[in-house]
């Protein structure tokens, strides 16, 4: 039986994924917007023997978003030129079902393919971020059920798009003139709720036929749909014992839609704070907590709560005081957030900085050795088939990842120590369909 390897992907953000991070004295100046820089970052990860490189987006701004948001490179425009700085590593982005048209984002993952030589993954989102349909000649974002119904047809639709070439299509003969087989080429011929396509795609088939397919929505209704269409799902899971229950929840989910519960890896949000020693690591933390601005860091807070003003609160009320609902937002985000300061019986600003710096993912502070030591616990005990890695620095603390972690979990066997062959969805065990 082939050895289980623990994924990890590198959750890309141009400063680091704290905050404040753009403020700190090793950060890049230009961050997101510094070329060469991402590529150095890209690189580091196939050094570090990664398995994807992730960038997310988000279609609306202001001026307190989080600063690695407000200017950026467009995603997928950035992984094309990435995929030729590279060669083995996954190559993901996140785009909307409910701001995009299926034909549309269809063409552009076959073509991030191809240019890749089979290594793109989508990761499958339907804005959380009410303001966004402003943007798209709405005034109302889609309510949350709907917007997965729409989700999931949507996914229907380009798995039918990328299908509407078989193999071989293209014949090429130049002594008969024959270009294609017009036989292996199909319409698709969708009409549903939310839309209507004939196809076919206009682009050839691809090397994975369709892209690794990731899900990031962790309420009942994403998990719903994750079960049913992802191969990866990212998740932000705050302890062992949450993870744990997802990690089965979601895949007995998977085995009800006739699917191995191994053809989909679960991959928690990681953000692992480093230093030499356990002092060290907590001192590099509170050197990004204290560069956070509390006017900035509750309007980074107030989304997953529902949008509620929070400048009026005292930082020293006890959170679980604050009344607010999850609104239509970020809803799992939103719970789990909860469940932390009931526990902790945290105050408002203890919940800021914390949701600031991490955005409610697991924080790990500590040596190489200790980081190393919880990913293997969380692997080993059915809570994560790996990590989606969130950096709270770049370029250093990730370089000490993968200079100091990396290595560890290699001499462990958990890790790959070298790339296999093949397209991203076999890397991952899938076949190419």
């Amino acid at each position: 039986m082939k050895k289980k390897y623990m994924k990890l992907g590198l959750f890309l953000a141009g400063y680091g994924h704290h905050v404040a991070s753009w403020r700190h004295d090793e950060a890049s100046d230009k961050g997101p917007m510094d070329l060469d820089h991402l590529i150095h970052i890209a690189k580091k990860s196939e050094i570090g023997k990664f398995d994807l490189l992730f960038l997310a987006d988000s279609l609306f701004v202001s001026s307190t978003s989080h600063p690695n948001i407000l200017s950026r490179f467009e995603p997928l425009t950035l992984l094309s030129v990435l995929s030729r700085e590279t060669e083995h590593i996954g190559l993901a982005s996140t785009a909307s079902t409910t701001y995009e048209q299926p034909f549309h984002l269809a063409r552009i993952f076959s073509s991030l393919d191809h240019i890749s030589n089979g290594r793109a993954a989508w990761n499958i989102v339907t804005s959380s971020i009410n303001s966004t349909a402003q943007n798209f000649n709405g005034a109302k974002h889609m309510e949350h059920e709907l917007r997965y119904e729409r989700a999931e047809e949507f996914v229907d639709v380009t798995n039918k798009l990328w299908r509407s070439w078989d193999e071989n299509t293209f014949t090429r003969n130049k002594d008969n003139g024959q270009f294609i087989d017009e036989q292996k080429l199909h319409t698709i011929d969708h009409t549903g709720k939310h839309f209507s396509v004939k196809g076919p795609l206009n682009i050839e088939r691809s090397p994975q036929v369709r892209p690794l397919l990731i899900q990031a929505g962790s309420s009942p209704t994403g998990t719903d749909l994750a079960a049913k269409v992802a191969d990866v799902v990212f998740t932000a899971q705050s302890n062992i014992s949450d993870a744990q229950q997802f990690y089965k929840n979601l895949k007995e989910k998977v085995q009800q839609h006739d699917k191995a519960s191994d053809e989909v890896s679960i991959m928690p949000g990681l953000f692992p704070v480093i230093g030499a020693t356990e002092t060290e690591a907590q001192n590099n933390y509170q050197n990004l907590q204290d560069l956070i601005l509390p006017e900035i860091g509750l309007k980074i807070l107030s989304p997953y709560l529902g949008d509620i003003d929070l400048s009026n609160y005292d930082l020293s009320t006890p959170f679980e005081d604050i009344p607010f609902d999850s609104g239509n937002g970020v809803q799992s985000r939103f719970q789990v957030i909860l469940k932390i300061a009931k526990e902790a019986h945290l105050t408002l600003e203890q919940v800021m900085k914390q949701v600031a710096g991490s955005r409610g993912h697991h924080i790990v502070i500590g040596t190489p050795e200790a980081i190393a030591d919880k990913m293997q616990d969380w692997f080993e005990n059915k809570a994560a088939d790996g990590f989606n890695i969130m950096p709270p620095l770049l370029p250093t603390q990730f370089d000490l990842f993968v200079e100091q972690v990396v290595p560890i979990l290699q001499h462990r066997g958990l890790v790959q120590q070298n790339y296999e062959g093949g397209t991203l969805r076999e890397k991952f065990g899938l076949p190419n369909k």
